[in-house]
């Protein structure tokens, strides 16, 4: 018979092994070997066992619900709880899920699937359909399962503690669809807490904040002939150019991934763009942290969809033949109390010093890159959005927060590392192990750090001494470009070294020129509104500032409304002015975009080698008085190329002299001053020819015009017929 103990435990939600109570027993009575079967039924008057088509009655030991069978049997066979004239499936009849082996791997920081068994599963046991949840929470005292299905009641479904401080529970009955979430009572600081499922796969639409229920394993995918391709793909030697955006006000009304995917694939077809990167998708209860503060790791955010129909939309744009890129935030996690925040009532995921776990800027925790289990579930968490949900590359937000102990952080402010340094060796280990798993497990997929210091080796493979990230965003180049192109031209000719120096640097690192989100938010101004000039001139120095972009080595990220030249800056809560495009000036531009991404893809020279010398090559750049720059992209073969004149003043410049590689008709395949762009029209009729005439070091020379703000791209080919 159960101790009084226990069952003031059980009845009393603080029981912390209930197993060890509940369910089948096999006990000694009276000199004989009897079955005793005892639950908790707080709603029932009376209960029994029912084995077959024979029902015992139970036994009530207390008046909130404690019932007790004893039945003259040793063996333990299946049976129904029968209770208020309906019959339950007992949760603590049936056996444990996890392996002693999967908490072994778990405890270790190895379980890299752990994914497939913590969290909320669908499971059919001895012919049972129900869900199992499992989680990780050593310092609880009691975990239950609550929900609609028992009234949100923590005494019900409390878990079954395991080793490693895992817990699990079976619950016959449920199924996908279920709102749930844990009630978490502490044995420190007196926390009872109903929490998200890190793990969990689906949420309620915020405000809402229950996990859900959901079977990923239904959808069917058909990018089969993408990831194939993908897998064998090397990105660096590829074009990509992305386009990032926010699925949420990117085009409003649109509600639904399926009505996005609806409008979205076809323009990113129409625009040339190889990649569309999201704005973090994964659940986050504020809208206006845009995605940033996550609180469900595994869950695409309910505001726009079930996770079959995000499935989905990376499935159609796969079949379109556009990869799919997600922001990705390991470097902190915000304090919602349904989130991590202190998950068991210690600081679980998080550091309990807050000079190395708080980012007072941003309101936020860090995780504790040291603890095993920690890692695992971030570590399992990259892997889970690359093979479950098929996507193509990470962009991992906010790296320097991680790399640095003093990041943000004032003298006395920051703990040293074991050897007096600065650097975080933990979150090093962590972003080490992560670009090695993803490279391994994923092939094909890219890793890429949003990364604003010097720290060296970036993207260098791990076992040569980096980081092993396939791409750092070069944001050097864009804060020198943005401040050069802000400069009123005639200010220009004392800024040449902002548009020169990031070929000092640009090989250092495997690079991708950014023009994001950040850039045009908190009074930054739009891209197009931070041209100096009158509107024509505005829009001139726009597409100069693109042109000299797409032809600067490095991938390329643009975001949303720059393409069109929107005026506003971003907001969150607005859509793209697309609007503009009944104007030609917006129209036009948006072309030149197009035209730019086509080239682009079509250029080996522009992609095929962008992180050697031998790809790029300087014919001038001393020519600050007029703020002109002239230089070579190289494909793999040497001799495809195309040549690049850029004039960043509002002047005409007739008979300008240009050194060139080879003799030959120089055919100008494009000029941003071309009218159809907006331009003035100024150019060279198609092209020119060479000159056996020496410049810039060269034996042979072409004479140019050059337009007004722009950039002209030539291309050595047939001679002019």
């Amino acid at each position: 018979m159960a101790l009084p103990g226990d069952i003031a435990a059980i009845v009393g939600a603080y029981h912390g092994d209930p197993f060890r109570v509940l369910g089948p027993h096999v006990i000694e009575h009276g000199g004989k070997r009897c079955l005793e079967i005892r639950a908790f039924l707080p709603e029932a008057a009376e209960a029994e066992v029912v084995m077959g088509e024979t029902a015992h009655p139970m036994q009530r030991l207390h008046p909130d619900g404690f019932f007790e069978a004893l039945l003259e049997r040793d063996t333990v066979i299946p049976y129904r709880l029968r209770a208020g004239g309906r019959d339950l499936e007992d949760p603590y009849r049936f056996p444990p899920w996890l392996t002693d082996f999967e908490i072994h791997l778990h405890g270790e920081g190895n379980w890299l699937e752990s994914y497939q068994k913590l969290g909320a599963h669908r499971r059919e046991v001895d012919g049972v359909r129900g869900v199992n949840f499992a989680l990780w929470a050593p310092n609880a005292e009691r975990i239950s399962v609550v929900g609609d299905s028992n009234g949100w009641d923590g005494r019900r479904h409390p878990m079954g503690r395991r080793g490693g401080g895992l817990w699990e529970l079976f619950i016959p009955g449920l199924g996908e669809g279920t709102a749930y979430k844990y009630e978490v009572k502490s044995r420190h600081r007196g926390l009872l807490e109903q929490k998200a499922d890190p793990y969990g796969f689906r949420t309620e639409c915020p405000p809402k904040s229950a996990s859900v229920v959901a079977d990923l394993g239904r959808y069917g995918w058909r990018d089969q002939e993408w990831m194939a391709r993908r897998a064998v793909a090397d990105w660096w030697k590829r074009p990509v150019s992305i386009y990032e955006l926010h699925l949420g006000s990117w085009q409003r009304p649109l509600t639904s991934y399926r009505e996005i995917a609806a409008e979205l694939i076809p323009y990113l077809l129409e625009m040339g763009y190889t990649h569309v990167e999201l704005m973090p998708v994964m659940e986050h209860p504020f809208e206006g942290s845009w995605g940033y503060q996550v609180t469900g790791y595994f869950a695409p955010t309910a505001r726009w969809g079930t996770p079959a129909e995000f499935m989905e939309f990376v499935d159609r744009c796969h079949q379109a033949g556009i990869g799919v890129i997600l922001d990705w935030v390991p470097g902190h996690f915000p304090k919602d109390a349904h989130g991590l925040v202190y998950f068991d009532g210690t600081a679980l995921y998080e550091h309990e010093d807050p000079r190395l776990g708080e980012h007072r800027e941003w309101g936020t925790l860090i995780f504790n890159y040291g603890r095993n289990e920690v890692r695992n579930f971030l570590l399992a968490n990259a892997l889970f959005w690359l093979q479950q949900y098929h996507v193509d590359g990470l962009r991992v937000d906010a790296v320097a927060s991680m790399l640095y102990l003093d990041y943000s952080r004032q003298p006395g402010e920051w703990v040293p590392n074991r050897y007096g340094g600065r650097e975080n060796l933990e979150a090093i280990d962590f972003l080490k192990k992560f670009n090695e798993l993803v490279h391994a497990q994923a092939p094909g997929a890219v890793t890429i750090a949003e990364e604003s210091t010097s720290w060296p080796g970036v993207s260098r493979p791990v076992h040569l001494g980096g980081l092993g990230f396939t791409f750092k965003w070069n944001m050097g180049w864009m804060h020198d470009m943005l401040g050069y192109f802000s400069r009123e031209t005639v200010h220009r000719q004392y800024h040449q070294n902002d548009i020169t120096f990031s070929m000092v640097y640009a090989f250092t690192e495997n690079f991708m020129l950014p023009i994001s989100h950040d850039e045009v938010v908190y009074g930054k101004r739009s891209l197009l509104a931070k041209m100096p000039g009158d509107y024509w001139q505005q829009f001139a120095n726009a597409r100069a500032f693109l042109g000299y972009m797409y032809g600067h080595p490095g991938k390329k990220l643009l975001f949303m409304g720059a393409e069109i030249g929107q005026w506003n800056e971003w907001n969150h809560v607005r859509s793209v002015e697309w609007e503009l495009l009944q104007f030609d000036s917006h129209r036009q531009l948006q072309r030149y975009v197009a035209d730019w991404n086509r080239l682009y893809r079509e250029a080996p020279s522009l992609w095929e080698v962008d992180s050697e010398w031998r790809g790029f090559e300087w014919i001038d750049f001393h020519d600050a008085q007029h703020s002109i720059i002239a230089f070579l992209r190289r494909a793999a073969d040497p001799e495809d190329f195309l040549l690049f004149a850029c004039n960043f003043t509002p002047v005409v410049r007739e008979g300008y002299r240009v050194g060139v590689p080879e003799p030959g008709w120089y055919r100008e395949v494009l000029n941003s001053d071309s009218e159809v762009y907006g331009g003035s029209n100024v150019g060279n009729a198609g092209g020119v020819g060479s000159e056996e005439h020496p410049s810039h070091g060269r034996s042979h020379s072409i004479l140019i015009t050059l337009p007004p703000l722009a950039v002209v791209v030539f291309r050595r080919g047939e001679p002019r017929p």
